[in-house]
């Protein structure tokens, strides 16, 4: 018998869809644009991102101001909405703070705050760099886990993953395996990442990025399209806190077939989705959406295609969210986990914007175009690069 499912009692996520998740419900039924050209200062290259509004002008202040960089502006931008934070602060009553940990997946953290502080040391000589630099508080990956722990007054167990694209995921089965072994009674689960010039040049070396927006499963798609996101969730035993969404399974794999590329027939991402499918006690028809990982590569939408042709066959519903938000690399797996509980609770199942015409090469035929649905059950995938994969399941426990 599967074990009982963790409760989801809160979520939010904010992307360049929107900040909450009424503007992001909004957005997707919609169809609205959340990609744009790169305007960034400094950054000449010819793609499209999905950058979020407002970070540069909402700095981190008081107790927190050590910690202002990018990432954890975003990181305190996403707690706040929703009444995410209020929620969190009555998990912390009904337990005690100490008892609620955090864990969240990133894989930049602050580096784009270390670029600026270094390309200022470059433009203006040595004395430039002084003490901003705050490596400790901003670049390493335990910062954010430091930040988000000291804004909501937390001060159980916490970790940073950073396993490339499936970051975020993994940080979510870390918490429900902490929850498990009874080393919290809650949860504060989620991933953060923001655009930063070593993410988008680095993608570039590797002739992934598209020059248009992402068209995941399209017919000629060119690469992929960066985003900056963050979604959180907050986890408590059921028992204690019944949720109507609950976490039903998780599934990791590590296939390690080749430092940037998944195995060409997904036997990593097959070994992940069945391992979330059987710790739910499911069969593969019992899912009524499934949230690609959907890039809009060539090799890694092929390599999905063939994986959820080994465990689904072609007939389950299906898209990828990324040509919206674009990839929001660490923290997508928790994004993408939050939008697909959106979604669920609106009645939508997602459209792949970005894509018109599919590649007839692919098996799976994906949603182009969101329309009105009810699904209990999805399955989210995130596949990163060193084949390291996971599997959510959210839906109605």
């Amino acid at each position: 018998m599967p074990p009982i499912p963790a409760s989801i009692t809160a979520y939010t996520l904010t992307s360049a869809l929107g900040a909450g998740c009424a503007a992001t419900l909004a957005a997707l039924c919609g169809e609205g644009p959340g990609l744009r050209r790169c305007t960034l200062p400094g950054l000449d290259l010819d793609t499209w991102v999905g950058q979020v509004e407002g970070l540069e002008t909402a700095p981190l202040t008081g107790a927190l101001a050590d910690y202002d960089c990018r990432n954890h502006r975003l990181a305190a931008l996403a707690l706040g909405q929703d009444g995410f934070r209020e929620r969190v602060a009555e998990a912390a009553r009904r337990h005690g703070a100490g008892r609620i940990g955090v864990f969240l997946g990133t894989s930049t953290a602050g580096l784009n705050h270390t670029e600026q502080c270094y390309r200022r040391y470059f433009e203006q000589g040595r004395d430039a760099l002084g003490a901003d630099l705050r490596y400790a508080h901003t670049h390493t990956n335990f910062a954010l886990a430091a930040c988000c722990r000291r804004l909501l007054g937390l001060a159980g167990p916490a970790l940073v993953i950073s396993t490339a694209c499936s970051s975020g995921a993994k940080a979510i089965a870390a918490g429900d395996r902490y929850l498990r072994a009874g080393l919290c009674d809650a949860a504060v689960v989620g991933g953060v990442d923001t655009l930063c010039a070593t993410t988008l040049y680095g993608f570039q070396s590797l002739e992934l990025l598209s020059p248009r927006p992402a068209s995941p499963w399209g017919l000629g798609r060119t690469g992929i399209s960066i985003g900056e996101g963050a979604g959180f969730l907050l986890l408590e035993r059921a028992a204690s806190a019944p949720g109507q969404s609950a976490l039903l399974g998780t599934g990791e794999s590590s296939d390690a077939h080749h430092i940037s590329s998944p195995h060409p027939d997904g036997d990593g991402a097959v070994l992940a989705m069945t391992a979330a499918l059987a710790r739910a006690g499911l069969a593969p028809a019992a899912i009524d959406y499934v949230n690609l990982h959907g890039t809009g590569t060539p090799v890694n939408d092929r390599a999905e295609d063939r994986a959820m042709a080994r465990v689904f066959g072609p007939g389950v519903a299906a898209g990828s969210t990324k040509g919206a938000t674009g990839h929001t690399l660490g923290a997508a797996g928790a994004v993408e986990a939050a939008l697909c509980l959106v979604c669920m609770a609106g009645g939508l199942l997602p459209g792949t914007q970005g894509t018109k015409v599919q590649d007839p090469d692919l098996a799976l035929r994906v949603l182009t175009h969101p329309r009105p649905g009810a699904p209990r059950r999805v399955m989210s995938n995130s596949f990163g690069f060193g084949g390291s994969n996971c599997c959510l399941i959210l839906g109605q426990p």
